[in-house]
């Protein structure tokens, strides 16, 4: 099982960023960091770096039942989606698989919780 599942778009760096919240609030996700790992490297240690941003997307009901049924999941929280430019112009987008982050977690309830979280994370990445 892969920990993650993709997509490549030939399309402009900020409109996916735009296509992939838009996909991600339809599933219920809002955005709670979105990290900017290009700007954050030539900040801190002045290296180029290509396009790459973290999406911290939290869907809060998934969550709150997550968070319930096994407090220290947290530490797997939020599902993280990046979008890279690998080269000019071809965009990927990749999603955690929380199926594959919750097999060392063993809990039927979190299983079932991953079980849609994943559906819904492949949902996004689909329809873009």
């Amino acid at each position: 099982m892969k920990y993650y599942f993709n997509k490549t778009l030939h399309e402009d760096f900020e409109k996916v960023i735009d296509k992939v919240t838009d996909e991600l609030k339809k599933e219920g996700f809002g955005i709670l960091t979105d990290i900017d790992i290009k700007e954050t490297l030539k900040e801190k240690l002045d290296v180029d770096f290509k396009k790459y941003r973290i999406l911290g997307a939290c869907n809060p009901s998934y969550a709150h039942k997550a968070l319930e049924a096994e407090d220290k999941i947290g530490t797997m929280l939020p599902c993280n989606v990046i979008v890279q430019e690998v080269s000019k112009g071809v965009i990927e987008v990749a999603a955690v698989n929380p199926m594959a982050s919750m097999q060392a977690v063993d809990n039927e309830i979190l299983a079932e919780i991953a079980s849609d979280i994943t559906t819904k994370l492949e949902n996004v990445i689909e329809k873009l």
